[in-house]
């Protein structure tokens, strides 16, 4: 399995940092790197330039070549090898999970198979979700940042592969100080990143850990045959969209009054909040008219506010509207379901 193209392609972002790093894997194994670099395009004196950067493709032809020629997927990182085929060994474990969740923590249970320098652990709280990684024994500076930032890479690309959806990070934390390099973290992960953090970790809404996987054996075959595609960006579906669309709604309804406002609090296009919704299979008036619901509901149960006012609360323009709709949701009126306190 070859590595993630880890930036978007065309654009030369990917650090130099990290090209040393693979050549330094070949200095470990006493082995010369100069094919690798040829295969992809990288001259001795790029290598050297301390500012330089590499396109995704540069990068990923190079990882290719390093990880068969080296027969270590891992690049040097490890105590030990990973021969070829270990973290496609590492996603057919996991493909057939129920969830997401499972899913990972499968993952993280064999990784210990593969090397124990490093340990990779899920823990959830507070709604949120979040993969860490300890370090069980000193990393080698340096592989160290390379490490840590492919072995999170590695496994954020699976998790968005295997259940078909972009992941929005929440944030990300590295055990170092911040390198010369930093603004290729926040297209790599997430503008919220930290440096100086007690250890590597990235978190996420808990509920990804829910969704089903979508993929079976012969998509992951087809995936293997090329760089796992674990670039992020290619994603752009949010299986978890229509469920933030709904919270804000909730929470930001005077933010979130029209369709652009909505996309704008969710950094998508009009058109794109849209097409997503639609893909999932549902619609913006759909998951509105739902928020009334839930919230006239609430209104009515607890409060004993007018007719009137809980329709204005709820978004309607007057009552006769509210009731309206309030019948064809639960086949009561207001009044009467307030009187008579069926369960919605």
């Amino acid at each position: 399995m070859t590595s993630p193209a880890f930036l978007k392609p065309a654009r030369a972002v990917t650090p130099m940092a990290f090209v040393r790093a693979i050549a330094k894997g070949y200095e470990r194994y006493g082995m010369d790197p100069a094919e690798a670099l040829k295969s992809a395009q990288i001259t001795p004196r790029e290598l050297a330039r301390p500012g330089a950067r590499v396109t995704a493709a540069q990068f990923e032809a190079l990882s290719e070549h390093a990880m068969q020629e080296l027969d270590d997927e891992a690049l040097g990182w490890f105590s030990r090898r990973l021969p070829w085929g270990s973290y496609g060994m590492l996603c057919r474990a996991s493909l057939t999970s129920p969830d997401l969740g499972v899913a990972i923590k499968r993952w993280c249970r064999h990784h210990r198979l593969l090397t124990e320098d490093i340990g990779l652990a899920l823990e959830v709280a507070g709604g949120v979700a979040t993969l860490r990684i300890t370090e069980n024994r000193p990393l080698d500076e340096a592989f160290r940042e390379f490490c840590l930032v492919t072995s999170l890479r590695f496994m954020h690309g699976y998790m968005c592969w295997a259940i078909d959806s972009r992941i929005s990070l929440r944030n990300a934390t590295f055990p170092f100080t911040a390198p010369p390099h930093r603004d290729a973290y926040a297209p790599m992960f997430t503008p919220e990143v930290r440096f100086d953090a007690p250890q590597a970790t990235i978190s996420f809404d808990e509920r990804y850990l829910a969704l089903p996987l979508q993929r079976d054996e012969r998509a992951l075959r087809t995936m293997l045959k090329r760089a796992l595609p674990l670039t992020i960006l290619q994603y752009r579906r949010d299986r978890l969209l229509g469920q933030r669309v709904r919270e804000l709604l909730r929470s930001r309804a005077a933010e979130a009054s029209t369709a652009e406002a909505l996309a704008g609090l969710l950094n998508v296009s009009g058109r794109t909040l849209h097409r997503q919704l639609h893909e999932e299979g549902t619609s913006l008036q759909t998951l509105k008219n739902e928020v009334r619901h839930e919230l006239a509901v609430e209104q009515l149960r607890r409060t004993n506010r007018p007719i009137k006012q809980v329709a204005l609360a709820v978004g309607f323009r007057n009552e006769k509207s509210f009731s309206r709709a309030f019948l064809q949701w639960t086949g009561y009126a207001p009044r009467d379901f307030r009187q008579q306190g069926p369960s919605s």
